[in-house]
């Protein structure tokens, strides 16, 4: 068994293709040209570990040359990288199987059907909207396929023609100094092919703009930043590959009274000074409708009160948040002389009761922070 390729790479006879793989992307990298510039030994490793890699990899002929040796090879037709230039030709084919994509930022051709790209639209609803759901009907614009050539780009009854520039590789070589890099043909931009006759209707893009209206049910509970996804609404694919798909990110606008924290609804209720003295029963607003409140007798200012399940649906189900109220003691202004007079007396009346507990609580602060 000839192991001389193995040898190059620096792995057993046995190694996996995965194995081979990550040997040849090391040595490759360590050896390119671009990192030992004027370096002919690393040059000629360099060249060696690809015509190496161009055999080990490739199933079939790594067999041939498992059995018959290069010899082998040769007889199969198989005559190596030849020169320079082909070397580097087959070092970005096979770049791209390592990384996923050509040397130097080439793409591959697509003779085959394209998908669309997809869409995003960005819609604005109402605070209240987003808490109970809504349907919407927005118009979009875009790219759909030409349906006169089909989305392939030629005028009806012609086919496209192979690009004479690349002979239909979507690729060309260029070379920069000793190194040479794959990059997308830029007469066909990659495509493998050119449209001699265009299409009277799409001018040979295979796609025409156009406009349309497009139906979205908005669940309850959605929040800014929820994203919708309508398959098949973004722009339209060609040569008869599938449209892309349409993103919507909402976005929901402030309320005048109410605030959101998860599926909580946050409510500041102001109330008057005798009201939450006294106590009342008061009927307050929530997201649902109107809701009875009682204010006990001698409420604070900053006091909390939760009604449950009278908050904002739960998209993945299981029930509403709460609305939680928190109350704001108004202080009176713009008082009447009578009722100046009240406070007045009120007053008095509860420094007699309060006020011996008072001064004894004063007392008791200055001394400690004396």
């Amino acid at each position: 068994m000839n192991t001389e390729y193995y040898e190059i790479l620096g792995v057993p006879p046995d190694a996996s293709a995965e194995e081979i793989k990550k040997a040849y992307r090391k040595r490759a990298m360590a050896c390119h040209p671009d990192r030992n510039p004027g370096d002919h030994e690393a040059e000629e490793k360099f060249k060696q570990a690809t015509e190496a890699y161009e055999v080990l990899g490739d199933l079939e002929k790594r067999k041939i040359y498992d059995r018959y040796g290069l010899e082998g090879l040769r007889s199969s037709g198989y005559s190596g990288p030849g020169n320079f230039e082909d070397i580097f030709a087959n070092f970005g084919d096979i770049f791209g199987d390592l990384f996923g994509f050509a040397a130097g930022g080439g793409q591959g051709r697509h003779r085959g059907p394209v998908a669309g790209s997809d869409l995003r639209y960005d819609l604005s609803i109402s605070f209240m909207e987003a808490v109970h759901g809504v349907e919407k009907n927005i118009e979009i614009t875009k790219r759909d396929t030409c349906w006169t050539c089909e989305g392939n780009g030629a005028r009806p009854g012609h086919a496209p023609a192979t690009c004479p520039t690349c002979r239909g590789r979507g690729q060309v070589i260029r070379a920069q100094g000793l190194f040479r890099m794959t990059t997308t043909c830029p007469e066909c931009r990659g495509a493998g092919e050119i449209i001699k006759e265009p299409c009277s209707d799409c001018h040979g893009e295979g796609l025409v703009a156009k406009k349309k209206k497009v139906a979205l049910k908005i669940p309850a509970g959605v929040d800014t930043g929820a994203r919708m996804r309508l398959r098949g609404e973004g722009e339209g694919g060609r040569k008869g590959g599938p449209a892309g798909d349409l993103y919507v990110i909402l976005h929901v606008e402030t309320h005048e009274f109410f605030q959101r924290n998860d599926n909580d609804i946050l409510f500041d209720l102001p109330v008057s000074f005798t009201q939450a003295t006294l106590g009342d029963r008061l009927e307050i607003p929530t997201i649902h409708g109107a809701a009875s409140l009682n204010i006990p007798k001698g409420t604070q200012s900053g006091q909390r009160f939760t009604l449950s399940g009278e908050g904002v649906p739960s998209l993945r189900g299981g029930g509403k948040g709460d609305t939680i109220i928190t109350v704001q003691v108004r202080t009176p202004q713009h008082l009447t002389k009578r009722q100046k007079e009240l406070l007045k007396e009120f007053a008095a009346i509860e420094q007699d009761k309060e006020g011996a507990k008072e001064e004894g609580l004063l007392k008791k602060i200055f001394h400690i922070s004396s």
